[in-house]
This record gives structure tokens, sequence and C-alpha cells, in this order.
């Protein structure tokens, strides 16, 4: 879509901005301090794996618009909703509780917002020379977006944001301004997290692209400054998942009330205590029938960034089973790198 401020919206859609969730802010512009909004609706919502721009189709109705503007609408929403979050260290099933979730008919799933990996890379910037955001600046932007993601279709139910991997550093700044917000934290354990990235077709391109920031974040918070270009597969993804780990460990001890730690594997083996104990952290109602239904879900049996793959937790089981047998030696290469350094480090031990 042109980045200009050319309108396809009709003039009536700002007045309408803070009323309902079909006004959808996609995409944050800090250069040209412009907000792109896009129509959506709430199958659209539902359908969505991502909201980035693999949304952006040919008939898509949007316009970008000033910052201010924004401000000004988002400033007139009256029936805001609580707004949560799922964060998690990638690949460990966020999206699958995102989607059920869904089923429970009392929440609005938004799936990696784009603007929340951008204020995201706005904060890891905060404080330095070329931060093109100041503090404040930081915090009204954020106040906004969580002002505009408050909207629901459903008065009496909340809105669940579901972050990219890389935005979890923003988990502490969220949970500080907005005590009523809750969080889930996925993750699961160094060796299956192992195996489940050594296994994707495209882990690796995904694993060198979030490399340098993930490192750079290890060496401020620990000291450890090893040549990302000189770490084999197994030790990137070694990395990657100690960085992500320890910005979880943070979030739920500063937010032991708001954060709740969730071990993917767990949740699967016991699906129904599990949600149940997700719902009641969102201050969800749930009951029995309502567990029934999510246990025998459909999203159970399929790929859920992809819906129409079938993948049920059996696939999953002989995926990383195999991926064990492929890359043993990487596996041992990237727990051994963790264990080397968690020998200098107690907070990294601990992890262990």
């Amino acid at each position: 879509m042109n980045q200009s401020r050319g309108n396809s919206l009709d003039p009536g859609f700002l007045a309408r901005l803070p009323l309902a969730p079909d006004g959808y802010p996609q995409k944050i512009d800090l250069i040209r301090e412009l907000i792109l909004c896009l129509e959506l609706n709430a199958a659209a919502y539902r359908a969505a794996s991502f909201l980035d721009d693999r949304i952006l189709a040919s008939g898509t109705r949007g316009a970008w618009f000033p910052i201010a503007r924004l401000v000004d609408a988002s400033l007139q929403v009256a029936h805001a909703v609580p707004v949560h979050f799922i964060f998690h260290t990638g690949h460990v099933g966020s999206t699958l509780v995102s989607r059920l979730l869904d089923e429970t008919g009392r929440v609005l799933s938004l799936r990696e917002p784009l603007p929340l990996r951008t204020l995201a890379e706005a904060l890891e910037d905060l404080h330095r020379p070329w931060s093109l955001t100041s503090e404040q600046r930081f915090d009204e932007l954020l106040d906004l977006f969580m002002r505009l993601w408050s909207r629901s279709y459903d008065p009496n139910g909340s809105v669940v944001v579901k972050a990219t991997s890389s935005a979890g550093t923003l988990a502490p700044a969220i949970l500080r301004r907005y005590p009523a917000s809750r969080a889930i934290y996925l993750n699961v354990s160094a060796e299956t997290y192992l195996a489940t990235l050594l296994a994707g077709t495209n882990s690796a391109q995904d694993l060198r692209g979030h490399g340098p920031s993930r490192m750079r974040r290890l060496h401020a918070s620990s000291g450890i400054d090893q040549p990302l270009h000189a770490m084999s597969p197994g030790e990137l993804t070694a990395m990657s998942w100690l960085v992500e780990s320890l910005s979880q460990r943070k979030a739920v001890q500063e937010f032991s009330g708001q954060a709740l730690a969730v071990d993917f594997d767990r949740l699967l083996a016991n699906l129904g205590s599990s949600m149940s104990a997700i719902l009641e952290h969102f201050e969800l109602p749930s009951d029995a029938a309502m567990l029934g239904r999510l246990v025998n879900s459909a999203a159970l049996r399929s790929y859920s960034k992809a819906p129409e793959v079938p993948f049920t937790p059996g696939h999953r089981q002989q995926l990383l089973a195999d991926s064990r047998h492929r890359h043993a030696h990487e596996i041992r290469k990237g727990l051994e790198w963790l264990g080397t350094v968690g020998k200098n480090y107690p907070e990294i031990a601990a992890l262990l």
C-alpha cells in the first residue's frame, strides 16, 4: 500500500474509529510519524494468523493518518475492555493458545500486531543518541495503541494480544504501566526448543535475523560477547532460547501477579486444566462445557499458523523425534554451550 496520505477510506472513518475494532491500526512509521489504518471485520481478525503485512491484499482498504489525528480519535474510546498479552520465546504454541482463546467467544485475539514489534525496537533504542522517540513520546505511543487495542465486539469480553517473540522485551514496560493487564509467557525446555527450531525449514533465516538484537540483549545483561558469526546453528538456537527465557524469567519474577509462566508441553499434556488456569488468569469465565469444547477443538488438529494444514500433537511429537535424530550433534552443541555459559552466570544456571 502506497506510503502516502492518500485516503481510500470514507470521510467518516476516524469518527467511527473509537466505536469498534473495524478500523485497525496496522503499521506505524516513526520516520514520517504516520499510522496505516485498515478496514477489518471480526471474521478477518479471526482468520489472520499474523496482523503484519501478510494481511495486505489488493482489495484491502486503508489510509495513512498523522499520529496526532489517531491520538485524538483514540481518546474518544468509551467502552474499553481489558487488554491482555501472550508473550513467548518463539515456536512454542502461542498461536494455538490464541486460537483456543478465540473459541471461548469472549476474546478478540490480535495475533502479532506489527506496531508492537516497532515499539519493541523503539524501546531497545530508547535513551540512545539515535533514538527517534523520547521516553515521553514512547509512553504516548504505547498509550495510543493500548486504547485502540481495547476496542472489542463484545463489551463484556477481553482483547488478548499475541506478541512476536522479539517483542517480549516490552512485557515489563507494559505490565508496569498497565497494572490491569495480564500476560502469560509461553516457553519449553531448552532441548525441546533446539529440536523444534532445528527442524524448521525457515529457522536459520529467523534465527540469524533476530540474532544481532538477541546478542546485544545478552551482552547488555551478562557481558557475554561471543561473536555471532562463529556460532553453530545449535549454539545460535541455544542463545536465542536463553535470551528470551531470561526475558520470561525477569517478567514473571517482577510481575508475579500479572505474568504467568506456561510450559507448552505441560499445557498439551493437561489441556483442560491448563486452559482453565489461563482463563482464570485473564479473568475470563470458564465452565466444564467450555473446557470440553477447547479440549476437542479443531484447532488441535491443524497447524495454527496455517489452519488448512493438518497438524496434531502427535505430528509434533513425530517431528521432534525426527529432529532429535537428524540434528543430534547440533542439539548437543547447543546444550553444551548453555552448560558452559551457565557455569559463569548464576542467573543462567538457574534457568537450566
